[in-house]
C-alpha cells in the first residue's frame, strides 16, 4: 500500500473521542500477610503496558515519573491492608526493582494518604502530629478531654537506598485562630482571619473520651510548579486550602515571608465559608471532598481546580471545576466581608455514581476528565459536554486513576520523536510507516511497549499529534 495512503487511512480512524493515553491504576488490594498488591499501566484498549508488584498495601495511589520511576506511598507493615495509614515510601524502576525504601519514624510524624512528587524528585508528604490536651487548651480549644491529632506536611528528599533529608515542613498548628480566650496569642475575630483555621470549627471526629483523633483528615495534595503553591483537600473540614511553598521552614510557621508574604497562612480556601464565619449552610458546597488538584497549563481550564465532592447531594457524588479568583501575581482576591469566591462551581459532572470515600478526577489535555468513583469500582472518562467517552473494564479498584499522555515517558529520548528533532509531527509518522514496512524496530517508535513496531504504534503516534 502507498505510504501516503496508509497515513491518510490512519488519520481518518484516529479522531477518537477518548484521550489517547496511558492510565495508571494502583490497586487497593486486600489485607493480611502475603497479600500481593499491583499497580498497572494500561492503554485505552486495556492492554497492560507494565505492572509493578509489591507486598505493602498502598496508602493512596502511586505516581509515575517521566523517567519510568514509580513513586509509591504505602503502609508500614504487610498486614495493614489498604487504606489511609502510611509511613513507608518506595521508588520502583520499570522492571519493579525497589531502588529506594524508607520508613518514617513515628516520632517525626505519622504519614497518611497522598503524596505529591515535585519536579526535582522530592516528595511532599501528608502527615499527622499529636498535641497534648494541655497544648490544645492553651491554643484556645473547648471541650477536649485527651490529645488532639492534626495534619502537617513534610518535604522529603530521597537519599541513597533508604534515607531522606527533611527539607521543609508546614503545620496547621501554626495557623490557628480562636475567639474564646482573648488572653491567648491566637485570639481574633474569626471572620477577620480567613487566612487561619478556627481551632473550634469542628470536633466531629473524636478519638474517644472527647479527644480529637483525626481533626483535618487531609486526603490529597497537589503542587503547582509555576505558582510554587500547594493545595490540600480536607474531608472533615469540607474545604480545600492553598499555601505557599516558597517559604523557609521558619517562614512557613509564621504569618509573613515567602513569595506572597503570607508565610504559611492560607492563600486561598474554598468549599465551606462557615468555617470562617462568612456564610451559612446554604453557602457550603463541598462535603467530604477528595482528590483536589490543579488543571495543568495548556489544558482546557488551565489554572482551575478539579475536585471530587463525595457527598454532593443525597447518595450522589459529583466532580466540580472551580475557577479561583486569582490575581496576576498569584494572590487570591477577597474583601473584608464576603467569603472567597467563586460562589459556585464552573463545571459539574454528576450522574449515577456515588462513593462516600476516596475517589478523584483529573483533567486531560484534550478537555476530557478522567473520574474514579472508588466504592463503585468505576473509572471512566467524560468530555466537556458530559458524554462518557471511555470506561475501564478491568478488575482493579483504586483510590484514583491517573492518565498520562502517550508521549509522557522518556525512554532514551522523546517517545514518538523518531528523528529526534525534539518535536513529534508528520515526519515521524512517515518514519514509523517505513519501519513497519521494513519490519525494523526502534524503541522510540514502540509506543505501546509491546517490543514490536506495527500499525498500532502508528495509530498511537497519530493520536499524539492530534491531541
Amino acid at each position: 500500500m502507498n505510504k501516503l495512503l496508509v497515513i491518510l487511512v490512519l488519520l481518518s480512524y484516529s479522531f477518537a473521542d477518548p484521550f489517547e493515553g496511558l492510565t495508571l491504576i494502583t490497586n487497593r488490594g486486600g489485607s493480611g500477610d502475603g497479600q500481593q498488591y499491583e499497580t498497572q499501566l494500561i492503554d485505552n484498549q486495556m492492554n497492560i503496558i507494565n505492572s509493578w508488584f509489591y507486598d505493602t498495601g498502598p496508602a493512596s495511589i502511586a505516581y509515575l515519573s517521566q523517567d519510568s520511576i514509580l513513586f509509591l506511598p504505602c503502609n508500614v507493615t504487610t498486614n495493614q491492608g489498604s487504606g489511609p495509614n502510611g509511613g513507608r515510601f518506595k521508588k520502583l524502576d520499570w522492571e519493579g526493582n525497589i531502588i529506594w525504601d524508607y520508613v518514617m519514624p513515628e516520632e517525626i510524624c505519622k504519614p497518611h494518604h497522598d503524596i505529591a512528587v515535585l519536579p526535582n524528585g522530592n516528595i511532599l508528604v501528608i502527615c499527622s502530629e499529636e498535641k497534648t490536651q494541655q497544648e490544645a487548651l492553651n491554643a484556645g480549644i473547648e471541650n477536649i478531654n485527651g490529645p488532639m491529632r492534626l495534619d502537617m506536611i513534610l518535604e522529603i528528599e530521597p537519599v541513597g537506598l533508604d534515607d531522606v533529608n527533611i527539607l521543609w515542613e508546614w503545620h496547621y498548628w501554626d495557623h490557628l485562630v480562636q475567639d474564646i480566650n482573648m488572653n491567648l496569642d491566637n485570639y481574633g475575630e474569626i471572620s477577620d482571619n480567613p487566612q487561619l483555621l478556627d481551632i473550634n470549627v469542628s470536633q466531629s471526629e473524636n478519638g474517644g473520651e472527647n479527644s480529637i483523633g483525626d481533626w483535618n483528615h487531609c486526603n490529597a495534595i497537589s503542587f503547582n510548579p509555576i505558582l510554587n503553591q500547594i493545595v490540600l483537600s480536607s474531608r472533615h473540614m469540607d474545604e480545600f486550602y492553598v499555601i505557599d511553598h516558597s517559604t523557609t521552614i521558619e517562614e512557613a510557621s509564621s504569618h509573613s515571608g515567602g513569595n506572597y508574604n503570607k508565610g504559611g497562612d492560607f492563600l486561598y480556601r474554598w468549599g465551606n465559608p462557615q468555617n470562617y464565619d462568612r456564610g451559612n449552610l446554604s453557602n457550603q458546597i463541598l462535603n467530604s471532598p477528595h482528590g483536589i488538584n490543579w488543571i495543568p497549563d495548556g489544558y482546557p481550564g488551565e489554572g482551575n481546580f478539579i475536585i471530587f465532592n463525595n457527598q454532593h447531594s443525597n447518595n450522589s457524588s459529583a466532580v466540580l471545576e472551580i475557577i479561583p479568583p486569582m490575581n496576576a501575581d498569584g494572590t487570591y482576591e477577597i474583601d473584608t466581608i464576603n467569603p472567597f469566591g467563586p460562589s459556585s462551581y464552573h463545571w459539574i459532572y454528576q450522574s449515577n455514581f456515588y462513593s462516600d470515600k476516596q475517589s478523584g478526577a483529573f483533567r486531560l489535555p484534550n478537555g476530557n476528565t478522567i473520574i474514579t468513583s472508588t466504592l463503585d469500582g468505576f473509572i471512566f472518562e467524560v468530555n466537556e459536554t458530559i458524554n462518557i467517552e471511555w470506561t475501564y473494564s478491568g478488575e482493579l479498584v483504586t483510590a484514583r486513576a491517573i492518565k498520562y499522555p502517550l508521549d509522557y515517558l522518556i525512554n532514551n529520548g522523546l517517545l514518538g520523536d523518531i528523528n529526534q528533532d525534539d518535536s513529534i509531527n508528520i515526519q515521524d509518522i512517515v518514519l514509523v510507516v517505513n519501519l513497519v514496512l521494513a519490519g525494523e524496530y526502534d524503541n522510540l517508535a514502540d509506543l505501546n511497549f509491546d517490543s514490536t513496531v506495527d500499525v498500532l504504534d502508528i495509530v498511537q503516534l497519530v493520536n499524539i499529534i492530534l491531541n
